[in-house]
């Protein structure tokens, strides 16, 4: 099969297109003919400095496609049957092996593209909203990168669930405009203001009761100081890649608090409570009650372009990858 690896962690530039073996099929595990691939923060992380678990290494969370092959005592999973998974690495590539409990069944309704860009996403919005955010209606959010993949899914999700002002930040004012069909009421464009003066702006010096912030570095301090007395903050990435420590101690002042999310440890400790509550995402897209929003599709060779626009912070939404 084809692949996007790369032999060294750095730019997007070390991806090589190669021949590379097929994945096998394991027992409990499912291979998956990959159609279409969501590039997820973290692989653009892992990319840049990760650990290369293989060599050559195939980077990616996930993807979804066709079951071409199920391995032995999987019983709900089918050879031809339409699936989205999450794995460890492996999704950048025309063919990927994970375990069957990885693997969410597609609607008829739902196209490949449509559920490649649901269970990191909007799981991961989920959990910042609800599980560890316990934001309630009538409730105040802050969404820092409104734009990207999980931001997006938060305004939808925050606004279904009766937010009473969503605020989002974007690079560009037209993103920003874009985001309010989406349930966002103000923009923040972070390149023209600071984020925190506008936030205690716009809540009448009081800030908001949660922010969800998958950037962390100087954003998570302006997170913080955007904070309502006792307020919340779900701290899910650091997409920024500063390397200096956040300062938080300003949470104290606040009697506020910050939980760190990361799905993926979710996904290993709650395997059943994360299943019910990515199927019944997926459900909700396909009802229409929730949108994928896709920004641009990339064949599986301009791994390296795809990563390159991710990076550029111009996009709107999922970047996909298309074998």
């Amino acid at each position: 099969m084809r692949a996007a690896v790369y032999y060294e962690t750095g730019g997007p530039d070390v991806f090589r297109y190669e021949e590379v073996a097929e994945p096998t099929v394991r027992s409990g595990g499912v291979v998956i003919e990959v159609g279409a691939v969501s590039i997820q923060g973290g692989d653009l992380l892992h990319r840049q400095s990760g650990v290369l678990a293989t060599s050559p290494h195939i980077v990616g969370y996930q993807a979804a496609g066709t079951i071409v092959a199920v391995g032995d005592g999987v019983t709900d999973l089918a050879v031809g049957q339409r699936v989205v998974a999450v794995m460890g690495n492996g999704s950048h590539a025309e063919f990927a092996g994970v375990p069957a409990g990885s693997a969410y069944a597609i609607p008829d309704s739902m196209s490949i593209t449509q559920a490649a860009g649901i269970p990191i996403e909007f799981g991961t919005a989920d959990d910042c909203l609800f599980e560890f955010g316990k934001l309630r209606a009538g409730e105040s959010v802050l969404i820092q990168a409104g734009a990207g993949g999980v931001g997006l899914a938060a305004i939808q999700l925050a606004r279904a669930a009766g937010a009473s002002v969503i605020v989002a930040t974007a690079s560009s004012d037209e993103r920003l405009e874009r985001l309010r069909e989406y349930g966002m009421d103000h923009g923040i464009n972070y390149s023209k203001a600071d984020v925190a003066s506008e936030v205690l702006r716009l809540t009448d010096r009081r800030g908001v009761d949660l922010v969800v912030d998958p950037v962390g570095g100087h954003v998570l301090e302006g997170s913080i100081a955007s904070l309502a007395y006792r307020g919340r903050v779900s701290w899910v990435g650091r997409a920024g890649r500063e390397e200096r420590p956040p300062v938080v101690w300003p949470l104290m002042e606040k009697n506020a608090s910050i939980t760190g999310v990361f799905l993926g440890a979710e996904f290993a400790a709650n395997p059943v409570r994360t299943r019910k509550m990515v199927e019944g995402l997926i459900s909700r897209v396909a009802r229409g009650e929730l949108q994928v929003v896709i920004d641009s599709e990339f064949a599986l060779s301009e791994a390296a372009a795809a990563h390159r626009h991710i990076e550029s912070r111009q996009a709107f939404g999922r970047v996909l990858l298309r074998p």
